[in-house]
This record gives C-alpha cells, sequence and structure tokens, in this order.
C-alpha cells in the first residue's frame, strides 16, 4: 500500500466517520445503567469471596473467628 497524502487521508477518515451509526440518548442510558448493574454484581460476588477466604485462611491459621 503506498503512502497517502495527509489530504487524502483526512478526507477517507471524515468519508469513515460518516458512515458510523451513533447510539441514540436511550441507547447509551440503557447501557450505562446495565454497566453500572454489572459492575455492583461483580464488586458484591469479589468481596464475598475474598471475604469467604480470609474466614477460611484465619480458621487455618488458629486466628479464632
Amino acid at each position: 500500500m503506498g503512502k497517502i497524502s495527509p489530504a487524502t487521508y483526512i478526507r477517507q477518515v471524515r468519508a469513515e466517520v460518516r458512515k458510523v451509526t451513533w447510539p441514540s440518548r436511550k441507547e447509551t442510558t440503557v447501557s450505562t445503567i446495565a454497566v453500572f448493574i454489572m459492575v455492583f454484581f461483580a464488586s458484591l460476588f469479589l468481596y464475598l469471596g475474598d471475604q469467604i477466604i480470609a474466614f477460611l485462611v484465619r480458621l487455618i491459621m488458629g486466628f479464632g473467628l
């Protein structure tokens, strides 16, 4: 592939950007809420897993409850 001029490159980039279909405000809102919900559940899962592992380590090491 040969080199192209900066002006040609800019024209090609602008043509590609025109082809992009941007999400609507509603789609963006729904996606954002879904991400926050998934982050909440992932953090809850990791927190509970950490607490269980910490409890088991304390039990094994004899540090009591």
